[in-house]
């Protein structure tokens, strides 16, 4: 896979930034869990990838949203699969926007596959995705905009679309 982590705005990693996965998962289960991810995270385990998926790493007993933004600041990559529910999740949004953060603080290397969705319909919150997101922009007002930035930087991030790839 390629990089993405060059960026004139990164702040270079700190040496004694350790990682405790190699990558995190981010995605709208509904859509992607027991398809595109399952295969995702099963290819990533047998090459000894270390992965964060929250059906399997998170512990169980454990709040769920610190959860997850530790072990986004405690994984070296972010992979997020946008889909077309990806923003009926305000949980996935607010994910997205603190990896955006770590990428910028952290050095975290952000990589987007766009899982039956174009890239500018996240990039422009147009189509079927752009209609989930508006919805979550009428529930959250305050949170909309750090979306909306968030989404237009990871889909700024050179990614790939399955569809677009020999066999999805």
């Amino acid at each position: 896979m390629a990089s993405s982590s060059s960026s004139s705005h990164s702040v270079p990693i700190s040496s004694s930034l350790s990682w405790k996965y190699d990558v995190f998962l981010s995605f709208r289960g509904e859509d992607t869990r027991k398809t595109f991810v399952d295969h995702l995270y099963s290819a990533l385990e047998r090459h000894l990838i270390q992965t964060y998926k929250d059906d399997i790493t998170l512990p169980r007993g454990e709040s769920v949203g610190p959860a997850l933004l530790k072990a986004i600041e405690e994984s070296r990559h972010a992979v997020i699969i946008f889909s077309k529910n990806y923003p009926n999740s305000s949980w996935c949004l607010d994910e997205l926007v603190h990896i955006m953060r770590c990428r910028a603080e952290n050095g975290q290397i952000v990589m987007p596959i766009f899982y039956d969705v174009d890239p500018s319909d996240v990039k422009k919150q147009k189509g079927e995705f752009g209609k989930a997101f508006a919805k979550q922009e009428t529930e959250n007002v305050t949170k909309a905009e750090s979306w909306r930035k968030a989404l237009v930087d990871a889909s700024n991030i050179s990614g790939w679309e399955p569809k677009n790839v020999a066999n999805g």
